[in-house]
């Protein structure tokens, strides 16, 4: 029987050897972090959520909340981990993340048909042996070079960053409140500013000392993780109406006040929040310095500090097919953020896509592009569409599904999620 080599034990690596694996063959799934950690690794375990703590919307209204419907009908093992350690987080599938990370590594320590071996890959055997490429975005200068080789020289980056976590007990809960603004189980910290301080805190952000990154010296920010300091550059709407917005996030007395910074739950015993969209690239002293400058925040206690770091894309449109295979390789396979995907749920979903790529090679069977009025189908036909003239990272979203001949203002109410699981179910029973 062959054995299959997946490089990488994060969300998309973990959830394509756990797919392989119930497709009966073995798996060995390598994972360096034990040996070297990167800048932003902070525990032992595999499947580790180096960013937010959320998997976004569990919403079927919101394209990743169908997407991971999607996911669910494919057993994924990312999505049953993130439901076991879910805690209050509104209408977000936030997850304790010591516990998501336990839950994973549990369960691929006890498949008989995975081995996790704990080595730092630096080659590809594209020629003897079938190998998904499932790395985080910070690659070592040699695997980098490793890459290149598989793909072509192509060389294509955009910057990502974390935000700040705290300890609950530091907070001066006389000067914040608990508001969402959905209904359902689990509330934000929220902090109240009158527009003097916001104007004051933005200032502090602006000329705040951030970490030189002397390597690119024309930083390219993904939209959907701008640092904190960039946005408030970028004027005060652009805090006001995203990240800092009030929007039905009244207080106790009804209240709205001019700007609100949110605070989430980060852990299931409630003593960590993290806050919301607040990546940055800030240097410690001044996060320390500058998040104290805001209403109950003034003796906070940092945890872990919010940073900046490099991740790297591959240029998929010319390089991947719909089965996420290398064209010109046909033994190799990438899955993940690496893919151009950008968000931990569409990450692990190319873990099923790869992973059932690498069964029709094996089997010599044809395998058929997904649905592309699916979530999976449209992001997978995104980011392998050979006719994009500028290829961008991009998360699951609404505007990338396809209907043809179907206008969106004749869809009734959830249309879209029950066309999705109708086609994916059609699409699982013609492949048994």
């Amino acid at each position: 029987m062959k054995i299959i080599k997946v490089i990488g034990a994060g969300l998309a690596g973990c959830e394509a050897a756990w797919q392989l694996s119930k497709a009966g063959y073995k798996v060995k799934l390598y994972e360096s972090k034990t040996i070297q950690k990167n800048e932003i690794q902070k525990i032992e375990t595999i499947a580790e959520l180096v960013c937010s703590n959320t998997l976004r919307s569990k919403s079927i209204k919101n394209a990743v909340g169908i997407l991971k419907k999607e996911m669910e009908l494919f057993d994924s093992l990312i999505i049953e981990a993130a439901i076991a350690t879910q805690i209050p987080s509104d209408d977000a599938l936030a997850v304790d993340r010591i516990n998501f990370s336990k839950y994973i590594q549990d369960k691929i320590m006890k498949n008989e048909n995975i081995e996790l071996i704990n080595e730092v890959v630096e080659t590809i055997d594209d020629e003897n042996e079938i190998t998904i490429v499932a790395v985080g975005p910070l690659l070592s200068d040699s695997f980098n070079k490793e890459i290149q080789r598989v793909i072509g020289n192509q060389k294509l980056y955009f910057m990502d960053a974390s935000a700040p976590i705290v300890e609950k007990s530091s907070i001066d809960f006389e000067k914040v409140y608990f508001s969402t603004r959905h209904k359902g189980e689990g509330k934000y910290i929220c902090i109240p500013l009158n527009e003097d301080q916001f104007n004051n805190f933005r200032n502090e952000l602006i000329n705040g000392q951030v970490v030189q990154t002397q390597e690119f010296e024309n930083e390219v920010f993904f939209k959907g993780c701008q640092p904190i300091e960039h946005m408030a550059k970028s004027g005060k709407n652009v805090l006001l109406n995203g990240t800092m917005s009030p929007s039905q996030l009244e207080d106790e007395n009804g209240n709205l006040p001019f700007a609100v910074v949110q605070l989430r739950q980060d852990d299931a015993i409630d003593t960590l929040y993290n806050f919301v969209g607040f990546q940055t690239n800030l240097k410690w002293p001044e996060q320390t310095r500058i998040l104290r400058t805001l209403p109950g925040m003034e003796k906070i206690n940092i945890v872990r500090f919010g940073v900046m770091h490099k991740n790297k894309y591959i240029n998929s449109p010319k390089i991947l097919n719909h089965k996420l295979q290398v064209k010109r390789k046909r033994n190799v396979f990438f899955a993940g953020q690496i893919t151009g995907v950008e968000g931990y749920v569409e990450s692990a979903m190319c873990g099923i896509v790869a992973a059932m790529g690498v069964v029709g090679l094996i089997q010599n069977k044809k395998v058929e592009p997904l649905p592309v009025d699916t979530v999976m189908g449209a992001l997978i036909k995104y980011i392998t569409n050979e006719n994009l003239k500028k290829f961008n990272p991009m998360k699951a979203n609404m505007g990338i599904l396809q209907h043809p001949g179907i206008k969106k203002s004749e869809m009734p109410e959830d249309w879209t999620y029950t066309n999705s699981i109708d086609k994916l179910k059609k699409y699982i029973n013609n492949k048994k």
